[in-house]
């Protein structure tokens, strides 16, 4: 079987988590894929596959004879879809021998050239949408048919490789996806996650990220007799956000530039909350934006009386290129390995997290690469089934680069 294929299985389940829940995994239907997935790795011949008590995957295929000295590799992906855009009742659509040109959709979706220039691109390739009401979840399904696929091959094949570990992970889209990855039942020295862009992508660099939380303590008073005595907690939530650099916010930022995002303001006269995210690439530069946010309040506070505002402040995830640098053989190896396939490997910055830096700073080096998927997280995601088959033809040569080491 195809990539593409389990892709277009995959895709039909509803597996979309939930960053209200309090539960974990976050929605009981990611537990419907995982099953999936456990039984049809037992059909292939992974004998321990298993699914556990919080919706995580694991597996292994063991060592060929002559192979078992050899670092055990891990390949991982994760099964749940974003809550950005509808993931129940997915209809993927091949477009067969795509032309290059527009794409209409349902549902008001078009995917233009104009607005997806790396459209262009695709033509002459079988592309994969949905039908244009729902995202088509390649991100991260197609990661997941990829190591499926690659499995199989292997299982099916005669390539000499060390002990190869696979884990589908629940709740990456909320930020938990490695909360209860257990490194040590997984089995892995070195893994890979294959959860990133176009195929040939390999990730090493991911944001500093921090959440920031500012609430703001007003005082009200009846606005015609409110002279020198009122403190607008709205008019100091403006002005709050006015002191923060313009230029420094995800609409004006690109490549390895941080940010502040404001993702959430809500309030009234007596009290405000602003609820930020920072990111940079750098560490240094990361904690400057955390210093100035505290720097902002404390004069707001010398303006305003002290307590009017204050700031709290959350680690979320770190850069995984400090955990990446002293085993670079694994970004060397990937490179080595996009290119068997024809393509010329790109190293991508990563603007936002990965179950891989998680796992990094976890004790276990995993960089991330390219599925071969675009538009994530909308009605205008797609892929196409060339480059599913170039992402599975990578991890296979990965493995055989592993045993030759």
């Amino acid at each position: 079987m195809r990539a593409y294929e389990r892709l277009i299985r995959y895709a039909k389940i509803y597996t979309t988590s939930d960053p209200k829940s309090e539960t974990f995994p976050s929605t009981a239907r990611q537990l419907d894929l995982a099953k999936l997935l456990v039984e049809e790795l037992h059909q292939l011949g992974v004998a321990d596959a298993r699914v556990d008590e919080n919706g995580y995957v694991y597996g292994s295929i063991p060592a060929t004879p002559g192979c078992e000295d050899k670092p055990a590799l891990g390949l991982i992906a994760h099964m749940d879809t974003a809550p950005d855009a509808p993931g129940e009742h997915v209809n993927p659509i091949l477009h067969e021998n795509y032309d290059g040109s527009d794409v209409v959709l349902g549902g008001d979706t078009v995917l233009t050239v104009k607005k997806f220039p790396f459209l262009a691109d695709l033509k002459g390739e079988t592309l994969i949408t949905a039908d244009g009401t729902t995202l088509l979840g390649a991100d991260d399904k197609a990661g997941v048919a990829e190591i499926m696929t690659a499995v199989e091959r292997l299982l099916a094949g005669n390539t000499a490789h060390g002990k190869v570990c696979i884990g589908f992970t629940p709740d990456e889209e909320v930020g938990h996806g490695a909360d209860r990855f257990d490194i040590p039942a997984f089995g892995a020295e070195y893994a890979y996650t294959v959860d990133g862009g176009d195929v040939g992508g390999i990730e090493y660099e991911n944001f500093n990220a921090s959440s920031a939380t500012v609430e703001i303590h007003g005082f009200s008073v009846h606005p015609g007799d409110s002279k020198d005595k009122m403190i607008n907690a709205l008019n100091v939530a403006m002005e709050f956000h006015a002191a923060l650099p313009a230029m420094e916010r995800p609409e004006h930022t690109e490549g390895r530039e941080g940010f502040y995002h404001l993702c959430h303001l809500n309030g009234n006269i007596t009290e405000a909350k602003l609820e930020y995210i920072l990111r940079d690439h750098d560490a240094d530069k990361q904690q400057n934006k955390k210093d100035y946010l505290l720097l902002v309040a404390k004069r707001l506070n010398d303006k305003y009386g002290e307590g009017t505002v204050t700031v709290t402040l959350e680690d979320q995830y770190r850069n995984m290129v400090e955990q990446i640098l002293p085993h670079f053989h694994l970004v060397e190896t990937a490179q080595e390995a996009i290119r068997r396939t024809g393509l010329e490997p790109v190293a991508v910055p990563v603007r936002g997290g990965t179950d891989g830096a998680r796992l990094s700073w976890m004790g276990l080096p995993c960089p991330n690469l390219g599925t071969g998927g675009f538009n994530f997280h909308g009605t205008a995601e797609c892929t196409t089934v060339e480059r599913m088959d170039k992402a599975t033809e990578i991890l296979l040569h990965i493995v055989e680069l592993f045993a030759a080491k």
